[in-house]
């Protein structure tokens, strides 16, 4: 399956712009999953495997966050243009709603003055302080800061931590029994960056803000497998009702405030592909009308982190994959 593609990928490990990867095709009942290099090259190499744990980063916006957001509007528990103050009264502006977090078009700052340093109540408190800018609704601006919020609102409205909530209303009922929330320890847990204490992450979530968060990140901290994650996947590609149909349609349609910025709700839009990446060298590809999907985990960060290298590489993996896709027959 997608020749062309896997070239690309081989290509991309011999070029050492990833130490491992596993990725799967999925196209109708069939599906195409490879194996590639090391879990760890330091201190000592570990052979890749299927089974192993990745830390995958922002997948969990859409995996968790996204997924449970969606459940509940489709539920009519909550609505697009909510505002943000409805749920987390202390939000000091009332012009921000949910439509905004999800499209990434809330235009708020980013940065926070010694956020490593904050403990986890201050860190809350300082995304509850922070404001839109005067491009709100109108430009898309991808930021953690978004889904952070939308994790607190969910806190609000089930009163539990976001861990507990997603295991709850996404990773149980879809029987992703190898998905956990960092920290988490074992054997075959792919090694991610190394710390300038000379630490190897391993098992302890790489977003600097989920590992001060903890168990109230929405934006980062799940570990999961290959085969859990096409678990995911497949509420896209066979009606299972954990999503509606209608719902998952609604998913291909741009929907920013000016319908201007090939944003869905949490996902990214690529010609009828929902698309979204992890920071730690992890896609979702999927497109839901074709039933078929690219699932692609690697460790680019291991042991140092060459994003400009990697983002490179990786667009011209999409391009290549979208482009041999709408080539392909699909396979039902």
């Amino acid at each position: 399956m997608y020749p062309k593609t896997q070239e690309k990928i081989i290509e991309g490990w011999q070029e050492n712009i990833f130490p491992g990867v596993v990725y799967r095709f999925i196209e109708g009942k069939k599906k195409e999953t490879k194996v590639l290099g090391n879990a760890a090259i330091i201190p000592q190499e570990e052979k890749m495997t299927q089974e192993h744990l990745f830390d995958v980063a922002s997948l969990t916006k859409v995996i968790c966050t996204t997924t449970v957001i969606l459940r509940l509007l489709e539920a009519g528990e909550i609505f697009l243009e909510d505002p943000v103050q409805k749920y987390l009264p202390q939000f000091p502006d009332r012009r921000l709603n949910l439509r905004h977090l999800l499209t990434h078009t809330a235009d708020i700052t980013s940065w926070i003055n010694q956020r490593d340093q904050l403990t986890k109540s201050e860190l809350k408190q300082a995304y509850l302080s922070i404001q839109a800018g005067d491009k709100l609704g109108r430009k898309v601006k991808y930021t953690d800061s978004g889904m952070i919020l939308l994790g607190f609102i969910l806190e609000e409205i089930y009163q539990e931590n976001v861990s507990t909530i997603f295991q709850k209303e996404v990773l149980s009922p879809l029987k992703m029994t190898n998905s956990y929330f960092s920290p988490i320890q074992g054997t075959k847990i792919v090694a991610t960056e190394q710390l300038k204490s000379g630490r190897i992450l391993k098992g302890e979530v790489h977003d600097p803000k989920a590992r001060v968060l903890k168990e109230h990140a929405g934006n980062a901290g799940l570990f999961t497998t290959i085969d859990d994650l096409e678990r995911f996947v497949q509420i896209y590609l066979n009606n299972t009702e954990f999503l509606s149909e209608q719902t998952i349609n609604a998913l291909l349609k741009d929907h920013t405030p000016l319908k201007n910025g090939d944003r869905s709700l949490g996902w990214d839009l690529k010609n009828n592909v929902l698309f979204h990446t992890g920071y730690t060298g992890t896609f979702l590809a999927i497109a839901p009308l074709k039933k078929q999907a690219f699932i692609f985990l690697s460790n680019r960060i291991h042991p140092r982190d060459c994003k400009t290298a990697y983002v490179k590489y990786r667009d011209e993996l999409i391009s290549t994959y979208l482009n041999e896709k709408d080539l392909s027959i699909n396979v039902l």
